[in-house]
């Protein structure tokens, strides 16, 4: 089993990031029992990967037994995530204090937008509003073009899940020394920030635009960073920054050494035209054939495929990259153990689908078990 075998992860049942969170900990091997709220779910959740590998109870949180309950299960957890905006949990009776008191180890994630505190604490946002302010939105797109929304990369999943899962790992580390638990605040807008480290130290060293989005060297402006429409109207991207690299492109490609000089490729002055010219020459073959003359090799090339096509490819195959669960493929569990395998341990339960074997482990009898199903505190 993986790495996190034996942890115990409690999950009050969200959408995005803090459920992308836990899915990588049950992933790596973690117990995770999500708690929900509602009879049923809605019918966008009939396929979501989140909630693979966990299992689900139903508990009405209103209910004086219904908080018993989820305190008894807090008191055997190691971890407790929660994705509400601030206040919900205190507003439930789950105040980090109130948690703390019944288990003083406890790592209690809050995973939010904007974060626990700040002026936009409490008001609503999604992705494209936390990356707006972070400065990473405005630099993806087009010179003299809107900003491009990036899906919801940079907020929820890179500046969100990841975060969290990172925090929660460092809290789990610290803990074996202090023996105590903390809260981790872990906000998209600050992790959007991190993702755009990189950017603020090319500014500072006066080797980034950060007015001009699609003038810099990773943004679309380098005619040897870029995407390239092919005859047969798919596109190829290429990332020959290196100047072996570009070289091998270019003798690879067929191109005109002379009319794509190393000296050239640095000349920003020069990349306009690069890119036109670049922009004409992938545009007399197919995919297919430029993956037959470049793929595997060190000239940075790549098919651009969509997420459909993407397990199809040899090098994914290879890997295992992603796997069918459920009846429809997804991404495998990563990063890869050497001794501690990660796995999916099985698709989506249904709602409640757990109640009962999550209370036995806490020691209800079958009958208080029905007793409770027939007040409603569990379904």
């Amino acid at each position: 089993m993986g790495p996190l075998r034996g942890l115990k992860v409690i999950e009050l049942a969200g959408i995005g990031p803090a459920p992308m969170a836990c899915m990588i900990l049950a992933d790596m091997g973690a117990e995770v029992v999500r708690i929900e709220r509602g009879k049923t779910r809605p019918s966008t959740h009939k396929h979501d990967v989140s909630n693979r590998g966990k299992k689900s109870l139903v508990l009405d949180l209103k209910a004086d037994k219904g908080k018993e309950i989820l305190f008894e299960l807090v008191a055997g957890a190691d971890v407790l995530v929660e994705g509400f905006r601030p206040g919900v949990m205190e507003k439930l009776g789950f105040s980090p204090e109130a948690c703390f008191a019944k288990n003083k180890k406890l790592i209690y994630g809050r995973m939010t937008g904007w974060g626990q505190t700040g002026p936009l604490a409490h008001t609503a946002g999604h992705d494209i509003n936390y990356i707006a302010i972070t400065g990473a939105l405005h630099a993806v797109g087009r010179q003299g073009e809107k900003p491009v929304v990036p899906l919801n990369l940079f907020g929820d999943m890179g500046g969100g899940g990841m975060l969290l899962v990172s925090g929660i790992l460092a809290a789990l580390y610290e803990s074996q020394t202090s023996e105590e638990g903390q809260v981790i605040d872990a906000s998209m807008v600050d992790g959007a920030a991190q993702l755009m480290w990189m950017m603020h130290g090319f500014h500072a060293n006066g080797r980034w635009n950060a007015e001009d989005r699609g003038s810099n060297l990773l943004d679309g402006a380098a005619h040897f960073y870029d995407t390239y429409e092919t005859s047969d109207q798919r596109y190829i991207a290429l990332g020959a920054i290196e100047p072996q690299f570009y070289r091998e492109l270019i003798e690879r490609a067929g191109f005109d050494a002379a009319e794509f000089s190393g000296e050239k490729q640095i000349d920003k002055s020069q990349w306009s035209e690069q890119k036109t010219r670049f922009a004409e020459l992938f545009r007399q073959k197919t995919q297919e054939e430029w993956c037959d003359i470049l793929e595997g090799t060190d000239a940075c090339f790549s098919p651009v495929l969509n997420f459909l096509e993407a397990p199809g490819h040899e090098h994914n195959q290879a890997r295992s990259t992603y796997i069918e669960v459920d009846g429809f493929m997804q991404p495998a569990p990563a990063p890869r153990f050497s001794r501690t395998e990660s796995r999916v341990a099985h698709g989506q339960h249904d709602l409640g689908q757990d109640s009962a074997l999550v209370l036995a482990d806490f020691g209800y009898s079958e009958a208080e078990i029905e007793a409770l199903r027939e007040s409603g505190v569990i379904s």
